[in-house]
């Protein structure tokens, strides 16, 4: 009998333990929510209702998220990169996302003839992606010739 007492004491003891752990994880993810909030709203001049419906416990992770790929430390400027965003965006296709990504990237200084370029590039990689995968032409093939091709291309581009 006393085994038995012994191995509900000590499962007693991990959900206890689980539960202060668990506690404690949520609420540094208030405050983590209400730091992010914070920043958002210094950043935008409010508190954007895209913020708003995403979940309270994983808003500082998706802010982080935000901030690292739209800082200065990345390697693609933020004009190439919105233009990247709108031909994902048109190729969703996302209303919120091809408005906020168009605006972005001409506040970035992008002309009407470059935003109409890369959503002409999006359409293009869609275009040979449903020809590809449709006729669903072998993988290693297509890569074996793809090489070839590069090959061709880099020897030539030496003449």
């Amino acid at each position: 009998m006393k085994k038995k007492s012994n191995n509900r004491f000590k499962r007693w003891i991990l959900i206890v333990s689980i539960m202060f752990f668990t506690v404690g994880m949520y609420s540094q993810d208030m405050k983590s929510y209400d730091d992010a909030k914070k920043e958002i709203e210094a950043e935008f001049g409010m508190f954007p209702s895209m913020f708003e419906v995403f979940p309270e416990h994983a808003l500082a992770g998706a802010w982080e998220n935000f901030k690292k790929l739209n800082s200065p430390e990345s390697k693609i400027p933020p004009k190439y990169r919105e233009l990247l965003q709108l031909a994902v965006a048109a190729q969703i296709p996302c209303d919120y996302c091809i408005y906020f990504h168009t605006a972005s990237a001409k506040a970035f200084g992008a002309t009407d003839q470059e935003i109409e370029e890369a959503v002409a590039h999006g359409a293009q990689t869609r275009y040979w992606s449903m020809i590809l995968q449709g006729n669903q032409v072998d993988f290693e093939k297509f890569k074996t010739e793809f090489n070839s091709m590069m090959e061709h291309m880099a020897a030539k581009s030496k003449k």
